[in-house]
């Protein structure tokens, strides 16, 4: 018959969590799930921290730089060339410019056409590259004095090119936050069942507590702190190796599309709040379970 009002703790037992077996399936299931959950939220973490670097490197370095097209017959285009260089010269915000030559722009066209491409023998425009001032220059005001002192010259701002880049690095950041917090889902969800599991592989221990005049929050208490501890370790565990996946990864060069993924300076720190977070969704989704398995049986 269960005490009304036991005392605090049940005689006998010093540590409520010393009633709970530490062996069995549960045991190995809590800390083999919490420590690959965490495994995979590292990755996750990383690729939302980096995803913001992502897109602001992605930014700056359109940002700061466009191109101007020249398209005129032979005749005309040098004579339009030097305009534009003027042009160019006397315009607020603009850094530096340079013309490619025939080599850069075959080198451009490579990809698509080959090596063996004619570049000499094609009516290929005049391009220009233009290095920004990091303020930047008025381009609305830059293409009206184009259109009205060298007609054949388009500016390209690289504005169509930066803006899908950010929203795709934005929608990147979002899935990774979306993957952390399914994770977690998962997390409480199986350890709910392996707490649910665990009480009822110890049932014949609950009666003999309940005998004795434990109670309900003594017994859940048991359970929580033994599964938090498992939590606790095996997310620890997981996280150290998802810390090592990344630091032996090979390092891209400062000219890499995807340079910046991972963690970088005190970003390596980040992923270390993962542990005691899992511990705290474990506490929780323990405990849970335990007071409805608890209730449900009195």
């Amino acid at each position: 018959m269960r005490a009304k009002g036991g005392a605090r703790r049940t005689p006998g037992f010093a540590d409520p969590a010393g009633i709970v077996p530490a062996t069995g399936s549960a045991a190995w299931l809590t800390a083999l799930i919490s420590a690959a959950m965490a495994f995979l939220a590292v990755f996750a973490l990383a690729m939302s921290l980096s995803s913001s670097q992502l897109a602001q490197r992605w930014s700056d370095t359109l940002s700061q730089s466009a191109t101007l097209r020249i398209s005129a017959p032979p005749s005309e285009l040098e004579a339009q060339t030097q305009a534009v260089l003027e042009i160019l010269r006397t315009t607020p915000g603009v850094q530096s410019t340079r013309v490619m030559d025939e080599d850069e722009q075959r080198r451009l066209l490579e990809p698509w056409f080959g090596p063996d491409l004619p570049v000499e023998s094609l009516a290929l425009p005049r391009l220009i590259e233009i290095a920004e001032e990091p303020g930047g220059f008025d381009s609305v005001g830059l293409r009206m004095r184009l259109a009205t002192e060298a007609p054949g010259a388009v500016l390209d701002d690289h504005t169509r090119w930066r803006r899908p880049l950010v929203q795709a690095a934005a929608s990147l950041r979002g899935l990774a936050w979306f993957a952390v917090a399914l994770i977690a889902v998962m997390v409480a969800a199986m350890i709910t069942l392996a707490a649910g599991f665990s009480l009822a592989a110890n049932a014949q221990v609950i009666r003999v507590l309940r005998l004795v005049g434990a109670r309900d929050l003594f017994i859940a208490r048991a359970f929580t702190r033994r599964f938090t501890l498992r939590v606790f370790l095996g997310a620890a565990a997981g996280t150290f190796l998802g810390l090592g996946a990344f630091a032996i990864l090979p390092v891209a060069g400062d000219a890499g599309f995807f340079t910046g993924l991972g963690f970088q300076g005190a970003g390596w720190l980040t992923p270390l709040i993962i542990p005691p977070v899992a511990a705290l969704i474990g506490w929780a989704a323990t405990r849970a379970a335990a007071m409805r398995v608890l209730k449900r049986d009195t």
